[in-house]
């Protein structure tokens, strides 16, 4: 008798069916992607056994991509490219990458006529834009999740760190999309880790995250209470990391070298690369240990031998260690909380390894971080969490997150200053108000300049958008209402309406920064890979008939110089003919005749394979009687 599976009001009629989901932490040095089984979140390997995948992506001769650990194999010998910490560089224009003299990237920025647009790096593939190689590695993780889990996802939520900005945010978004992915939210990356420790811990009251990663660093301040996850306040730094460590390092090596060559020439691309990822190799080394062995070659033949300390690491990036606590005592004082106020610190972010790091962090909250999750994995795990319920997966952990806006949205008004319409730290999602008036008689349109920043001149904040705002009545300076709202979704994504309110003339803006891909530019690229999935199947088919063809030539032709003698010069002219062809062949681009000569010439060689056989086996035999034989 056949079993009935009878669903509950409102449920599907597949009551068991699990949506698959993950949980993506796009990082700066590394990446993972987490799914929740059996109520667990857990984090998805490759067929290697990683779970990190190196956020590395190379761009090959032959035109292939390769992401992660083989791709960071070669980052020193062919540094151009072979792009390192791209996650820098998402919403940004060239003016706001400091340092570019270590960074061993050929950078450009193209112009229309009316904005600013992305950064761009040259590439033996072209100009590529940090949105498309971000793309690469959300690639490299979907296809890992799609093959661990069986499947294809329904969606993923992208962690982004807290104080990224809404051009980072987008261009994190259009990355996702370029990938195939659809993006069920971003969340902020402290939050995500809170998810995780809460629930892993059941844990209840004020928490601070501190992440430092390897480009950015966050804290966020977080009331947890019967699964009610409330962002009390966050501040931090876009801009500091690892990489700045990694640097810093760096520089304390090329004086060192200074000091003992006096002619010492500039470092070549490949040699800035080298030097970086021996200072990584050294600052991962000293958690561990007392002292690092910096040792290499460098292209002019200056060999580079030094020892770097644990006191010595100390030394050089102390600076950097208090920038992290100068956003840490604005983030308190925005929550109105003292030390004794705080019940627990939680490490994320692979730099907070660094025992320096942890004894800053000691110091200051008076109380002994808590690090019993990975801090490389505690992101994903959370992001999977929340991806799990947003899919639609039932949970027994009814979590509802109540995150805030890093930075001040406004706008301008007369004299260039700024009017702030939501404030920072802000809970989202919000929608916020403002009534504003016009500033001449007669005055017919209203020109609406969206910005984000904390500063009171436009010149020092971050222009996000513009929009006209026109139909408005003629009347006298100051006697038209116009009606601004402000609207920042769950994702901390900006859309703008302003609205005449005798008329009900209305303009609308959902904001899309200066820096990120424009809707065209997407849907080109998406095209793109699509129209180029056929020609990519017939390129591989090609170079796998050319890789047949060649293997049989050679096994023929060896096997010619050795036993020709077995058959008729007629039938060796014969075979050679075909190997000819063939050889002539391989250099077209049909692969159909490729493997149709390979066919030919395996006809033609069946009774010279036969006879060399026959030739094996009588040799085996000789001298031998049947009684001697072992059968």
């Amino acid at each position: 008798m056949a079993l009935l599976q009878i669903s509950e009001p409102g449920m599907s009629a597949a009551p068991h069916q699990h949506r698959l989901a993950v949980g993506i932490d796009l990082g700066t040095t590394n990446s993972l992607i987490a799914t929740v089984r059996s109520g667990m979140s857990t984090v998805l390997q490759d067929d290697f056994g990683h779970a990190l995948l190196p956020s590395v992506v190379r761009y090959m001769p032959n035109g292939d991509i390769v992401v992660g650990h083989e791709a960071q194999a070669h980052q020193s010998e062919d540094p151009i490219n072979t792009i390192t910490s791209v996650k820098r560089f998402m919403g940004r224009s060239l003016n706001d990458i400091a340092n570019k003299a270590h960074i061993p990237y050929r950078f450009f920025e193209g112009t229309d006529s009316t904005t600013t647009r992305s950064l761009q790096l040259q590439t033996r593939a072209g100009l590529k834009t940090p949105v498309e190689i971000s793309a690469e590695i959300l690639k490299s993780l979907k296809a890992r999740a799609e093959k661990s889990l069986g499947g294809e996802l329904v969606g993923a939520v992208i962690t982004v760190p807290a104080y990224f900005d809404d051009a980072q945010r987008q261009a994190t978004k259009d990355a996702a999309r370029l990938a195939g992915l659809n993006v069920l939210r971003l969340l902020n990356e402290p939050t995500a880790a809170a998810v995780a420790y809460g629930l892993d811990n059941a844990a209840e009251g004020t928490f601070v995250i501190y992440d430092l990663g390897g480009g950015t660093f966050d804290v966020s301040i977080l009331r947890l209470s019967k699964g009610v996850f409330e962002v009390l306040a966050t501040n931090g730094d876009a801009a500091l990391g690892g990489d700045d460590f990694d640097h810093r390092i760096y520089c304390w090596v090329l004086d060192k070298v200074r000091e003992n060559n006096a002619n010492f020439s500039p470092l070549t691309e490949e040699d800035t690369r080298l030097l970086l990822t021996k200072a990584r190799q050294a600052k991962e080394w000293l958690t561990d240990n007392f002292e690092a062995q910096i040792v290499c070659k460098l292209s002019n033949g200056t060999l580079v031998d030094v020892t770097l300390t644990a006191s010595q690491l100390i030394e050089v990036t102390e600076h950097l260690v208090s920038k992290t606590l100068s956003p840490t005592r604005k983030a308190m004082r925005d929550a109105k909380l003292s030390i004794e106020d705080i019940n627990g610190v939680v490490l994320v972010g692979g730099a907070t390894r660094m025992p320096h790091i942890r004894h800053a962090v000691q110091e200051y909250f008076q109380q002994e971080p808590l690090t019993n999750l990975d801090p490389d994995k505690v992101v994903a795990l959370g992001a999977a969490i929340q991806a799990n319920i947003l899919a639609g997966n039932k949970s027994d952990d009814d979590l509802l997150l109540l995150d805030v806006t890093p930075l001040s949205l406004g706008l301008e008004t007369m004299g260039g200053l700024v009017e702030k319409v939501i404030h920072r730290n802000s809970t989202l999602p919000i929608a916020r108000a403002q009534e504003f008036t016009t500033y001449k008689d007669g005055q017919t349109a209203m020109s609406v300049h969206v910005v984000q920043g904390e500063r009171e001149l436009v010149s020092d904040c971050r222009s996000l958008a513009r929009f006209e705002l026109r139909g408005i009545p003629p009347m006298a300076a100051g006697a038209a209402r116009i009606r601004v709202t402000f609207t920042v979704d769950a994702d901390g994504l900006l859309s703008v309406s302003a609205r005449e309110q005798s008329t009900g003339i209305e303009a609308h803006i959902a904001v899309k920064p200066s820096y990120g891909l424009t809707e065209d530019e997407i849907t080109s690229m998406l095209k793109a890979s699509f129209n180029s999935a056929e020609e990519d199947k017939k390129a591989r088919m090609l170079a796998e008939a050319r890789v047949n063809a060649g293997a049989i030539i050679s096994s023929v032709t060896a096997a010619l110089a050795i036993d020709s003698k077995l058959i008729s010069p007629a039938e060796v002219e014969a075979i050679e003919l075909e190997i000819n062809k063939l050889q002539q062949l391989t250099a077209a681009n049909d692969a159909t005749a490729i493997n149709q000569a390979v066919d030919t010439l395996n006809h033609a060689t069946e009774a010279f394979a036969a006879a060399r056989m026959n030739a094996s086996v009588s040799r085996a035999l000789a001298g031998k009687s049947l009684e001697n034989l072992d059968l």
